[in-house]
Parts: C-alpha cells; structure tokens; sequence
C-alpha cells in the first residue's frame, strides 16, 4: 500500500488526506460502537486521539458540526470526517497498511456483511439496550432492572445467537482466526452481553460462537480496548 491514501469526490474538491495525517476518534468510552472502531484501529495499528464525546448529554455545536445526528462515534483523518461505524472501519481498513479485514472471497464478504447488518438491525437492542444496559448500567447507576425488559431482549437474542452460531461454524467469518470487520463489530456487544449471568448461558448453548468467543476475548486489542466498567459514570 502507498504512504498515501486520496479521497476525492468526483469534483475532485474534497482535500486529500494522507496516512501520516492525524486520525482522531470522536465517541464515547462505554459504546460499543466506539469500541469496534477502537479495535480496527488497533488492529490496523493506526495512531490515534480519542476525544470524549457524551452522547447523552449536550452536544457542543463543534460536534454537530462533524455528525450532525448527534452521535458517537466520528473519525476525522486529516482534512476528511467519516460517521456511521461501518463506513469508519470499512475506511480505516482501506486506508491505512496492516492485516486486511475485508476477506477475498464473494461468499466470505456477503457472510460478513451478513454479520454487520444482523448485528446492527437485530441484535444491538436486545442484547445491549435491554439485557446488558438493564442488569449491567442500570445497576452500576444504583438502579434496578426491567425484568420485563430483560426478558424480552434474550428472547430476542436467542435467534440472533443461533443465526450467528450457523456463521461460526460454516468457518467464512467469526472462525477466530482470520479476523474480519465482522468479528470487531461483533466482539464488544458479546463482551457486554456476556458480562451478564443471562447472557454467558445464552452464549453456552451455541458451540461454534461460545468457541469463537474464547479465541477472540484473549486477543490483545480486546484488553487494550476495555472501557473500563469501574470507572463509569455519565
């Protein structure tokens, strides 16, 4: 790959952005998306800032200004600004040297965005939004669970697993060796899920992902991407 990397429109007005530019990841420690793109730039072993941004608080203009729905995260790389996860690991992935995480062949490639659009579609809000954020947020905020919530959110997860479980096994993506943009989208809403006691036995009951899960959570940018869960406050 060369030492440059161009983003032009088709105008051709856009600056271009080089890869020895400085990369800042504008989000929030307790994300999971933050974390994915956290993990592909660790991966790809690409120097970066991190700016705290607090979704749910107010949102300084300058931020809007970079993501004007207001949420988290945004990569800058130089003069060029990136939001939407997907867009901003698919980019890093593209433009900067390091391992590929974009596999070769058609089928691996519709299997992972296969993963990245179940993920985002239909298990995000379950599996964090209500079982994680429920038992695990709630909780550090002196709360108490929706058991309703919970509930409903590992009934809902349950499909996802096994969807997920048929992928792991196949061996095209999340096989816990050839890492690909869908295992860094996926590990940190299993990290967060599994943090719960609901969530571990959910995941027991799916061997190819519980297999995967244990060769992905001992990677070293899994521990170089902990958000920290002590520290949490909002």
């Amino acid at each position: 790959m060369t030492l440059s990397t161009r983003i032009l429109p088709r105008d051709g007005k856009h600056p271009e952005a080089r890869v020895s530019d400085t990369v800042t990841l504008h989000g929030y420690r307790y994300s999971v998306y933050q974390r994915v793109a956290r993990l592909v730039l660790h991966i790809k072993d690409v120097p970066h800032d991190l700016v705290e941004v607090n979704p749910f608080g107010d949102l300084d203009p300058a931020y809007l200004a970079l993501h004007p729905f207001g949420r988290v995260p945004v990569l800058t790389h130089g003069p060029f600004t990136v939001f939407e996860t997907r867009a901003i690991t698919r980019y890093i992935d593209e433009a900067f040297p390091g391992p590929p995480l974009q596999p070769t062949s058609a089928q691996a490639v519709a299997r992972m965005d296969q993963v990245l659009g179940i993920i985002d579609s239909y298990g995000y809000w379950p599996m964090i939004r209500r079982v994680f954020a429920q038992r695990v947020f709630r909780s550090l905020e002196g709360e108490t669970a929706n058991e309703a919530e919970v509930a409903s959110g590992l009934l809902a997860s349950h499909k996802v697993l096994s969807v997920l479980d048929g992928f792991a096994g196949e061996g095209l993506v999340l096989n816990g060796s050839a890492l690909t943009l869908a295992d860094c989208h996926l590990a940190p809403m299993m990290d967060y899920f599994v943090r719960t006691e609901e969530g571990r036995a959910a995941l027991s009951h799916h061997p190819a992902l519980s297999r995967w899960w244990e060769r992905v959570t001992n990677l070293p940018t899994m521990r170089a991407t902990d958000p920290n869960l002590l520290e949490f406050h909002r």
